[in-house]
């Protein structure tokens, strides 16, 4: 029979040959969407409810723009762990903080490792790597955790006070002069940024960005910026529909393959500066030294270069986003700047205006005020996905080995079950509920390593810049952390660019503590 069916297909592939390519360019899409509703609807998790999806894409439509938002809305429908379908790949989204902590806590090994997405596994990462973050659980993530782990611990980051006060007093010093003293309102980003990328610089290989005008300052801030849209979850078609990845004019492959390219270039400069230092002996105490000489750490040249990337893009999304959004929030906000202002005056007066850079994060309100920002302004409003590296039962429902799970750390942070209007932004609440939950550096085995540096960093910048400076808006800004988007698609969400003035409190006392302190730190 089958052999009767070839030769007809033959016969009538000789006699109409046009008619035949005519009718095999049909089925062949016919045949593949077919193949592919079968396997899509066949991977869907079961037990687990979620939103219908569209043939072959699922329900990326629905979560092109502001996905966190939406999985938030979909969680008062299906519940606080439902799944969507990402083309053929089925997704479990966790959006309450009950369920995170459940999950994420109680199958904390289980949920180790993390899914490989094509474009910036495969294509943009090729050569340099991944960061730790973004690594599937291996050998090497453990050492490379391992190593991080004892760089980023809190005696560690003790030792790194007296980086976060040079660079947080060129951050007070640019405000003063950058905005003319207050006469002048400024976009704050390029000081902002220079502050996170000098801090990033200093921490890892010891050495500063104390300029903005550096061309290595807008290379780097150009490159993260970009490689941080193809960490997106959302953002990449090809990662979910394969057959797009055939595509050889791909905009995206192209524009990963440059990033990729550029970034190489600036990471084998920074490492070898530092080599070449480490070679003089005159190198300055920085985490990439203090592994290169950990003779116990055993990592090669490709697991250093992983740490590096993960302070150089961790130390950019966060401190930048977190810094941004809060600068915009607190020009419109004068009632914060002043309990905060009243707060840091009983700790230090106005003969002590730059603060203790060593006071343990004393003031509590200041702390509180850290604490909120983080909440309201979640920077991964969806952290870093999950993949599950065996198994488990999830109440009573099974989530087999290689599923993908995604915290959805924005809506855990809005959680009405856990704060009481979610939606306003109060410091005060945290003071309430000092021993909250806050998701913006994960939960679990791969919550973010730089937590306590990151509570540092900002705690000192806001002390600083509240301390010294009354922040007034200088052009109108959306705050919310919805509304407010600049790109809503981006990993890292940051707000529309704007402008404020930095109006020092008492320019003759500031100018004159800012130089006295430069020179204390010049002579040290």
């Amino acid at each position: 029979m089958l052999s009767l069916l070839i030769s007809a297909l033959q016969t009538q592939a000789n006699e109409h040959p046009f008619r035949s390519i005519i009718v095999v360019l049909l089925l062949l899409p016919l045949t593949y969407f077919l193949t592919n509703e079968f396997v899509r609807r066949k991977a869907r998790l079961s037990g687990f409810d979620g939103p219908p999806g569209k043939p072959v894409v699922g329900n990326i439509p629905d979560i092109k723009y502001n996905a966190a938002e939406k999985y938030r809305e979909w969680s008062k429908i299906y519940g606080d762990v439902y799944q969507i379908q990402l083309g053929n790949i089925p997704v479990l989204v966790v959006c309450s903080a009950e369920a995170a902590r459940g999950l994420f806590g109680q199958f904390s090994q289980a949920l180790s490792s993390r899914p490989v997405f094509y474009t910036f596994h495969k294509v943009l990462s090729n050569t340099a790597g991944t960061t730790i973050g973004t690594s599937p659980f291996s050998e090497s993530l453990k050492r490379r955790r391992k190593g991080a782990a004892s760089a980023l611990n809190k005696p560690s980051v003790a030792s790194y006070i007296n980086h976060l006060d040079v660079e947080t007093l060129a951050f007070v010093k640019e405000g003063l002069e950058y905005g003319a003293a207050g006469d002048e309102s400024v976009d704050p980003m390029p000081m902002i940024q220079r502050l996170s990328l000098s801090l990033a610089l200093t921490l890892n290989w010891g050495t500063r960005m104390g300029s903005r005008n550096d061309p290595l300052f807008h290379e780097i801030t150009e490159v993260e910026e970009e490689i941080s849209k193809f960490r997106s979850t959302t953002g990449n078609l090809q990662d979910y529909i394969p057959f797009l990845r055939l595509n050889p004019f791909s905009v995206g492959s192209k524009r990963a393959r440059e990033m990729r390219q550029r970034r190489d270039v600036y990471l084998t400069k920074l490492n070898k500066d530092l080599d070449d230092r480490m070679e003089k002996g005159t190198h300055k105490p920085c985490i990439q030294a203090k592994i290169i000489q950990d003779k116990e750490a055993k990592l090669n040249k490709e697991e250093l270069t992983s740490i590096s990337l993960t302070m150089l893009s961790g130390g950019l999304d966060t401190v930048t986003t977190l810094v941004a959004w809060s600068i915009a929030l607190l020009g419109q906000r004068p009632d914060i700047q002043e309990k905060a202002v009243r707060e840091i005056r009983k700790m230090y007066s106005e003969e002590e205006i730059l603060c203790d850079p060593e006071d343990e994060m004393k003031c509590e309100y200041v702390m509180a005020l850290v604490k909120e920002c983080l909440r309201y302004y979640t920077v991964l409003r969806l952290a870093l996905p999950r993949a599950t590296v065996k198994d488990i039962t999830y109440q009573g429902k099974l989530i087999p080995a290689g599923t993908t799970i995604y915290l959805n750390a924005w809506a855990c942070n809005m959680d009405p079950k856990v704060w009481k209007q979610p939606d306003e932004f109060m410091p005060e609440r945290w003071l309430e509920q000092p021993d909250a939950p806050l998701f913006t550096y994960g939960v679990g085995y791969r919550m973010c390593a730089g937590s306590l540096l990151a509570n540092r960093e900002l705690y000192l910048v806001f002390m600083r810049m509240l301390s010294c400076f009354e922040i007034e808006k200088g052009t109108e800004i959306e705050t919310h952390p919805v509304k407010g988007s600049s790109d809503a698609t981006s990993l890292v969400t940051l707000p529309h660019r704007y402008e404020v003035r930095f109006r020092p409190r008492n320019v003759a006392k500031l100018r004159e503590h800012v130089q006295a302190r430069e020179k204390e730190l010049g002579e040290c």
